[in-house]
């Protein structure tokens, strides 16, 4: 029997998401994937701990309400103004489900009144988080991708205007600020231009922003048709336990709502976040920590040769002297360091490094040493 008759031709042509690479020996120093070098706070631990009880029997609280309410303290908002996900991912592919219109039976996209494919359109900039167009491609959702400018920053309207592949009609249009894989971050000023401009829904994914010089919550808050994405993963030391939110207009929340699988986030995910919350003072001076450092490897990375471009994240992208990026990568390797380099054009001379503790970075640069 041919199994494949059974997958959806969609399905079958898909390509998937690739993570960063997980260690399988002891011994390296994982600087691949940007996660956040410090524990979680103490009491963040312990609120787990003493989570571990009888309630594992339970389900959790369906829609994460106490979360819910203390992120809307935090935002000055209100609860409805949120939903929380199981990581910003799954939130990521509940606007593409809820907003984007996918192909129908015979494999075309629908045309709204015969003029355009506005209403089915995936919008994104290039290079950026390479999951979304995995995500359009799973909704079956036509993409509209537009390369950054060459330093990696974000056109403006106007040149968006000039350059007429840009659609302000697109039904989703999801952006990464500060972006990855640049690390380049993105003013304010410039996205609200941008959020005022496009006729769909915006999403200003802000998975890195708590390393930034700004950030763009306000026009969650501001404009009707905006979502900012957060996470608990990058900056909150909560990778393991994946939780996400949107913040933003309370009828889109409640939209999205409608479709959010039930019991999405676990019991220990909402406790850990929620003492997250609790004790922003610890994670706030790892920030100060992560960024230190993030300015002295960079100082440290261009007196040897690399080309490090200016970043507002937790990581780095540089490009190394003398050999291909591909070849740095495994030489670090040997070197029981990992980093990320993409294939793509657009960056496969770069290498992504996330910033690790003090101590990891000098390691770094020792063994870069050591490999010139």
């Amino acid at each position: 029997m041919k199994v494949s008759k059974f997958i959806r031709p969609l399905v079958h042509d898909l390509h998937a998401y690739v993570p960063g690479e997980q260690p399988k020996i002891k011994g390296l120093i994982k600087l691949n994937t940007n996660e956040n070098p410090f524990p979680p706070s103490p009491k963040v631990l312990a609120a787990v701990r003493k989570a571990t009880d009888a309630r594992l029997r339970l389900y959790p609280n369906p829609t994460a309400q106490i979360l819910r309410e203390k992120l809307a303290k935090l935002h000055g908002c209100q609860p409805e103004n949120i939903i929380i996900g199981n990581g910003s991912d799954e939130v990521l592919a509940l606007a593409v489900k809820c907003f984007v219109e996918p192909k129908s039976g015979d494999g075309r996209w629908k045309m709204e009144d015969g003029k355009n494919l506005a209403k089915a359109t995936v919008q994104y900039f290039t290079p950026s988080y390479s999951l979304y167009p995995v995500l359009a491609d799973i909704h079956g959702a036509r993409k509209n991708v537009v390369a950054l400018n060459p330093d990696f920053s974000l056109p403006n309207v106007a040149e968006l205007k000039r350059g007429k592949k840009w659609d302000f009609n697109a039904a989703l249009t999801l952006v990464t600020t500060p972006n990855a894989p640049s690390g380049r971050g993105c003013k304010t000023s410039e996205l609200e231009k941008l959020c005022r401009a496009q006729k769909g829904v915006v999403v200003l994914d802000e998975a890195y922003v708590d390393f930034a010089d700004e950030n763009a919550m306000k026009l969650a808050l501001k404009f009707p048709h905006v979502l900012v994405a957060r996470t608990f993963s990058k900056a909150y030391s909560l990778c393991f336990q994946r939780v996400g939110y949107f913040v933003g207009n309370a009828e889109l929340i409640a939209a999205l709502d409608k479709i959010r699988d039930s019991y999405n986030v676990n019991g220990l995910g909402q406790i850990a976040a929620e003492a997250t919350l609790d004790d922003l003072k610890y994670y706030r001076a790892n920030f100060k920590k992560i960024i230190a450092t993030r300015e002295w490897l960079s100082h440290e990375l261009t007196k040897l040769d690399f080309q490090v471009l200016p970043s507002q994240t937790n990581f780095i992208l540089a490009q190394p002297p003398l050999l291909p990026a591909k070849d740095w990568l495994q030489k670090l390797r040997d070197q029981k360091i990992l980093v990320r380099w993409f294939s793509a054009p657009e960056i496969n001379q770069f290498l992504r490094i996330t910033i690790g503790t003090q101590k990891e970075a000098e390691a770094l640069v020792k063994a870069v040493r050591r490999i010139l």
